[in-house]
């Protein structure tokens, strides 16, 4: 009898073959904002490898979304890509500081910009 009900990894891979770009962009956002909150609570928690490791996942995503910027569209692919960068850093500096709060920032950021793609995003 063969199965009958899919995976979760299944259904993640559906939605991410039929999304749109801007859901994909939004999917992404909350990944790394995911991860934010994770490494937060492990840096609190001083579980520092655990920390690190999520913060890397999150650094992975942010590099993405700024590697796969289309400069030719100007001035917002040019804030994104500061803002990336910026997030970038802070990041280091949180895994230097050992500083949940820097983590915490950037998350915010994040949710800012996630709420704005999810607007522009079709329905």
């Amino acid at each position: 009898m063969t199965n009958l009900v899919a995976s979760p990894g299944a259904y993640r891979q559906s939605a991410v073959l039929s999304a749109s770009p801007e859901r994909l962009v939004v999917m992404l956002y909350d990944g790394a904002r995911r991860f934010l909150n994770q490494a937060a609570v492990a840096m609190r928690e001083r579980q520092i490898e655990a920390a690190h490791n999520k913060l890397r996942r999150a650094e992975d995503i942010l590099l993405h979304l700024r590697e796969t910027l289309d400069m030719d569209q100007g001035a917002i692919a040019l804030r994104l890509q500061t803002i990336y960068l910026f997030c970038q850093g802070h990041l280091r500096q949180a895994r230097f500081d050992q500083d949940p709060r820097k983590i915490e920032q950037v998350n915010a950021l994040l949710t800012q910009l996630r709420e704005a793609w999810a607007e522009i995003e079709p329905s």
